[in-house]
Formats: C-alpha cells, structure tokens, sequence
C-alpha cells in the first residue's frame, strides 16, 4: 500500500474508532447486559455494540479484507490483508465503571501491521501508527522514558480474571518479585493502552504474561517505533502470535527480564 493511501486509511479507520470511543462513553452509564465468558471474564451489550460498529466502519473502507475480532472471531479469505481489532479492550473495567478501556484497530499485510490505533476516551489517549511515517500520542511524536534503572521505573502488569489458577500464580510471583525492586507495579488490565503508555513515556514497562493478539497488535509497532523493545520472556523479539509480551523502554529491559525470570 502506498504512504498515501496509508495515511488516508489511517483517518478513516481513526474516525470509525472515534466513533466507537464515543459510543462506549455514551453506553457506560447504562444499565448493560453482562455475560460471562471463560472463567470469571465478562462481555458487555457495549461490546457486542462497538464491534457491530467497527466491523461495519471497516468493511465499508475495505471491503476486501478479512477480519479477526475479539467476540466475532475470524471472517473473509485467508490470503488478503486482515484487520485485528478489540472493540473494548478492559470489559471488566469497563462494566465497573473505570476509565481504564480502549478500542484498538490494527491493519495488517502480510503479517505486518502497517497501520495501528489505540483510542482510550476516558483516559485521554489516541495512539497512531502508519509504518513508516506516523508513530504519535495526542498528535506528539511517540517517544519511550528515558528511565535507566528498575528501582525508578513504573510498571503495568496484567492480571485478569480468565487467567487459570496456574497464570495467576505466575504473575503474583513476578508482582511480590518486581515490588521490591521498582517505583511501583500497577494493575490496569488494558493492554493496548498500557503499551500505548509506554510508547508514549508514561509508563517504563509492561508485562503480559498470557497475552492475546487482538490487544496487542495494535500498539506493537508504536513501542517499537518510539524506541522501545517488546520481547517473549526469553528475550526474543515476540511475534503476534506469542502469548508473551514483555514491553519497555528498552532501556531497563534486561534489568526487568531478569526479574521475572528469577520470579
């Protein structure tokens, strides 16, 4: 796809997650229908709702491309460029009323996401990506903390409640493991917008443990491209398709792989 055509399906596609921002915002002080999922995970009529929305936006701006969406699943050929989207991105969150929620969009091609959007409306947040030209926060060229040490970083962590009992031991050894050794561990349980707060320097890290694609995919490349590393546990670089993502400045990261690793 050409920058051109990259940047106008950037706006396009920013204007139908604007449009599905809103409607959350609009949705929250109802009174929602919830459903339980897997284990203690929830899906909202507000989920059902911004994916509607978004689906239709984006079959309406490219009509060739196949779909991968957080409650519909997979949809359209397997051979074309595909969309990964997360209509809400922090249900529980959401359905208790907490800022903390986004609606992210990736476009991939070939594998690669070229173009990816994180809007978070309550929290302030609009996260751009266009491969080769456009890594922004809040219009700002994205741009990872200048923090050095573990002991001086702030760091999110996922802990979540479709996580089985062994995924959440895991994370409750690496969150008593990294609390002595940083600034601060916090729990906000929206990955697309935890790592659009690294990429935008707010945040030195973030560790998912059991991650999925459609959070992530969005907001992989912003980190990479503001400078940060996003890796397996291992420390290699991670892939889409990795469970793992461990997400940081770059600068503190092999201080923080070693921790969790010692965890």
């Amino acid at each position: 796809m050409s920058d051109r055509r990259l940047l106008s399906l950037l706006e396009q596609a920013g204007a139908v997650a604007r449009e599905a921002a809103d409607l959350l915002v609009r949705m929250q002080g109802e009174q929602l229908s919830v459903t339980r999922k897997e284990l203690r995970d929830v899906v909202t009529a507000a989920d059902l709702a911004s994916e509607r929305l978004v689906i239709d936006g984006l079959r309406r701006l490219t009509p060739e491309a196949a779909i991968l969406s957080e409650e519909a699943g997979f949809s359209g050929p397997s051979d074309t460029p595909c969309w990964i989207i997360d209509p809400l991105d922090g249900t529980v969150n959401y359905a208790g009323g907490l800022p903390w929620f986004s609606v992210t969009l990736a476009y991939q091609e070939q594998g690669r996401t070229v173009l990816g959007l994180t809007h978070a409306p309550l929290a302030g947040l609009v996260a751009r990506y266009a491969e080769g030209s456009v890594a922004s926060v809040n219009r700002e060229p994205a741009a990872v903390s200048r923090t050095t040490s573990l002991a001086d970083a702030v760091v999110s962590i996922c802990l979540t409640s479709h996580y089985s009992l062994e995924d959440t031991e895991r994370t409750c050894a690496v969150i008593r493991r990294l609390s002595g050794l940083c600034r601060g561990v916090r729990v906000i349980v929206s990955g697309g917008l935890e790592m659009s707060l690294v990429a935008a320097g707010r945040l030195d890290a973030f560790i998912g443990l059991k991650a999925d694609i459609v959070s992530h995919a969005a907001a992989t490349p912003l980190v990479r491209a503001a400078g940060g590393r996003v890796t397996t546990v291992a420390g290699q670089d991670s892939r889409d398709e990795d469970l793992e993502k461990v997400v940081s400045n770059g600068l503190i990261h092999d201080e923080l792989l070693e921790a969790i690793r010692s965890a």
